[in-house]
């Protein structure tokens, strides 16, 4: 899960595995445009054997022989194997050409805060006070250069940083930021007053994610962009920023060499934010209250900030794995599963346990896709259209391999009938609901309210939107060229337990686990509410693979256009 780099939902609510339950057979088709229909019956899904199937890979997957599975690392290529080993066993074709992987081109920068080689600090008055890497400020950059150097630069605080007409907000108005050093505040305005009227109240829009406060810094001409960390906020606690954020970062080979990124982009911890706003005679408080205001107009402090980050750096590549069931009488329209393989590596500074071995987060996604596979390999008939199964790179790093997929599809979007994202099972047992994550977006959400009755479940919503879990894992890339995407939590209404035993066991596993070297496996993990899960996207996939149907986004979607840009228009769609 991507904390942004990718915290999914419930387990802090991390994103899991969510399927439909109910196919009748393979002409099943919705024909009734207001009412999407899903089969009745889940085509004899094994929910025991897959149960043990998923113990089995997140054991080998989370192990510590495969190093926390770092993209470009000894990790990686044991997991590339691993995955195309699975894939072939199952008869299932190359995704890409003849070849199960895509390459996916990466640079590697790796800040080296040892020995003196990083340096940052504010300076009023010819008073300077440093900042200490890790636990007051966490900064890297995406330009490609082995050092990178700000100084005296000034300081403007920006708000939350947005630039949004259709809500007529303009955090830069008026403000030259070129050069500068930009302050921002994370997630958006509507959090912190919940009011609906002001963007979407509490429920964070894309403006409200870390990504886009970087970007929009960067396009405005800023020499360094800091975010303001806050746990309630960001969501995440300041040790997920610094488990996420140090060591090697990875972005996308760019043209430009990352010229056209901010120099430095860092997050300040909340009481390193406090001082500084304390030395520009201002408190944090009164800074963020009136940044609420569309009103608000950017203000320059009495301070300026200078950095110096020493970086190795080394480009490489890492890897996408797809494979393929081909279609009986489509085989160039698909349906596409998929889960990131990738967690955070090791660290070697960690002497008593330096692997993050990212069982959930997301060896038990990835396995959920190698039991889909199986599940669609054990079909008598291949459905109508094909189903692919793709295990995408670099999530934690910010989405890059599902970003280089969706730039480079296999599968064009318009052929693409929809998408189902895993990322985090459930570990808890079953449950009596399932959790939508971005809510009210598109068709696929009626199929599942649809499917979970059969399983006597209900469909919920995500208890903390303010997070903005929809745009924190790889279906947001594909959302983003117009392919539908499902993305959901397990749910929290424990069949066994209740539902505040399940949010105190979210809860602890993020305090305790969650971007940690204690997010091992666990052989007493209760994975049947995993493969009840799995069960529900096996169904609708196959619905969906089985018929002429395409899904498409609800009337105010942001992804809408982009789908009917390039494809099923209205009248092949169930709309």
């Amino acid at each position: 899960m991507f904390p942004s780099r990718s915290i999914a939902p419930s387990l802090f609510s991390a994103a899991c595995l969510l399927l439909l339950a109910g196919c009748d057979n393979a002409d099943n088709s919705h024909q009734n445009a207001q009412q999407p229909q899903a089969s009745s019956a889940a085509s004899g899904f094994d929910r025991a054997a897959t149960e043990q199937l998923l113990h089995q890979h997140i054991k080998i997957l989370a192990s510590d022989a495969f190093e926390g599975r770092a993209p470009a690392s000894v990790g990686e290529e044991k997991t590339v194997v691993y995955l195309i080993e699975q894939f072939k066993a199952l008869g299932l074709k190359p995704g890409f050409g003849d070849s199960y992987t895509q390459s996916v081109p990466l640079v590697e920068l790796t800040a080296k805060p040892e020995d003196g080689q990083f340096q940052a600090f504010f300076t009023k008055d010819d008073e300077k006070t440093g900042l200490d890497y890790g636990s007051q400020i966490v900064a890297w950059t995406k330009q490609e250069r082995v050092q990178v150097e700000i100084s005296d630069s000034d300081i403007v605080f920006v708000g939350y940083g947005i630039t949004a007409p259709e809500y007529e907000w303009d955090d830069y108005e008026a403000e030259d930021v070129t050069g500068k050093t930009v302050l921002i505040l994370v997630n958006d305005p509507g959090f912190e007053t919940e009011n609906p009227d002001l963007f979407t109240g509490k429920a964070m829009t894309y403006y409200g994610r870390w990504t886009y406060k970087y970007e929009e810094a960067a396009r405005h001409g800023a020499a360094a962009a800091i975010l303001v960390h806050q746990s309630e906020p960001a969501g995440y606690p300041w040790a997920v920023v610094q488990s996420s954020w140090t060591g090697p970062q990875f972005s996308l080979v760019s043209p430009d060499g990352g010229s056209s990124f901010a120099a430095v982009e860092a997050w300040i911890s909340e009481q390193t934010a406090q001082t500084l706003f304390a030395q520009a005679g201002m408190t944090l408080e009164n800074a963020k209250a009136a940044a609420l205001s569309p009103e608000f107009k950017a203000q320059s402090l009495p301070l300026t900030f200078s950095a110096t980050l020493n970086n190795s750096l080394r480009h490489t590549q890492s890897n996408n794995v797809m494979a393929v069931l081909e279609g009986s009488a489509a085989p160039d329209e698909a349906m596409l599963y998929m889960a990131h393989w990738d967690h955070i590596g090791m660290d070697p500074a960690l002497t008593d346990d330096p692997i993050y071995n990212g069982a959930l987060d997301n060896a038990t996604g990835t396995a959920g896709l190698l039991a889909l596979a199986k599940a669609f390999s054990a079909l008598d008939e291949s459905p109508r259209r094909s189903v692919a199964f793709l295990a995408t790179t670099a999530e934690e790093q910010g989405l890059l391999g599902s970003a280089y997929y969706a730039q480079n599809p296999a599968i064009p979007a318009h052929k693409t009938v929809a998408a189902i994202n895993m990322d985090g099972a459930n570990i808890h047992g079953p449950m009596k609901d399932i959790t939508i994550i971005g809510e009210g977006q598109n068709d696929l959400q009626d199929l599942l309210t649809i499917a979970a009755k059969q399983q006597n479940r209900t469909l919920s919503f995500e208890p903390t939107p303010e997070h903005g879990y929809f745009y924190r894992s790889d279906h947001f890339n594909l959302a983003k060229i117009g392919i539908p995407v499902l993305y959901t939590d397990s749910g929290t209404d424990s069949r066994a337990h209740s539902r505040d035993w399940t949010l105190e066991q979210n809860s602890a596993y993020i305090d305790r686990a969650y971007h940690k070297p204690a997010d091992e496996y666990d052989p007493d993990w209760d994975l049947s509410g995993a493969a009840e899960d799995l069960e529900l996207f096996y169904t609708i996939g196959l619905d969906l693979a089985s018929s002429n149907d395409w899904p498409g986004w609800k009337d105010g979607s942001e992804f809408r256009a982009a789908r009917m840009e390039t494809g099923p228009q209205p009248k092949d769609s169930m709309k």
